[in-house]
């Protein structure tokens, strides 16, 4: 059965977000400090790591860089196509909407905590491929794997930000669910190659998370998602030259 591992993955973050809101119950604004600079220092290595995998090979004991112009354009062409539709604008206005619909008015973190714990948890690399591994074939282990690690992931977020974490849930199940049917119906056209570079072109989203967090929103993350389109034209438009006779 497909879809399995998105359903898992939804119910392992509302777990965590249960756990998060009991641990904030007793901690100290102080500790809340060190806890969000912990959650931020660790995404950023997190989006660093899964960057590099993509990034960088090792030929005849060298190592050596590819992809390079490809991400340049894509945040720059996806960044563009962002700012254009105001997606950050749209992801604070669902979060302002949820933050209604549950009667947190009074939590001046919801809309933050939604916005970066949904980007940490949907963007990453295991996120694409995972998904496309379910749809495709069925296997959920990776998806299994990776909701383990946003448990932990969100119980700290949620515990730092309240209520705004723990519905990251929402935008986790409609966005690897969207790419499990996808890889379900479309899979034979998604190769290992595309699937490289989604996954550290999202990578390098969730270093910028991972800055924000730090330092403060420094980087409107959400207009920059449109950069995981990017390499889908690239590799579309590379197959269809490399059929075409000259």
């Amino acid at each position: 059965m497909f879809g399995l591992g998105t359903i898992i993955n939804t119910v392992l973050v509302l777990l965590g977000g249960f756990i998060g809101l009991l641990f904030k119950k007793g901690i100290y604004q102080r500790y809340e400090k060190t806890l969000m600079a912990a959650c931020g220092v660790s995404t950023i290595f997190i989006g660093v790591t899964g960057t590099l995998q993509g990034m960088l090979t090792v030929v005849d004991g060298k190592i050596q860089t590819n992809g390079t112009m490809l991400l340049i354009f894509s945040f720059v062409l996806g960044g563009l196509i962002g700012e254009f539709i105001n997606i950050e604008k749209r992801m604070d206005s669902l979060g302002e909407k949820l933050k209604k619909l549950l009667h947190a008015e009074k939590d001046n973190k919801f809309v933050e905590g939604f916005v970066n714990t949904s980007l940490i948890i949907c963007v990453g690399a295991m996120a694409i491929v995972g998904s496309i591994q379910d749809g495709l074939t069925g296997d959920y282990s990776m998806l299994t794997a990776k909701a383990v690690l946003d448990l932990v992931i969100v119980v700290i977020m949620t515990s730092t930000y309240g209520l705004g974490a723990m519905c990251s849930a929402i935008p986790i199940f409609v966005y690897q669910g969207g790419i499990t049917l996808l890889g379900h119906f479309a899979g034979n056209v998604i190769s290992d190659e595309l699937i490289g570079y989604l996954s550290y072109i999202g990578s390098a989203l969730i270093f910028c998370v991972g800055i924000n967090i730090t330092f403060g929103k420094k980087i409107r993350v959400g207009n920059l998602l449109p950069a995981l389109l990017i390499p889908v034209f690239y590799v579309l438009g590379k197959n269809i030259l490399a059929n075409v006779n000259f």
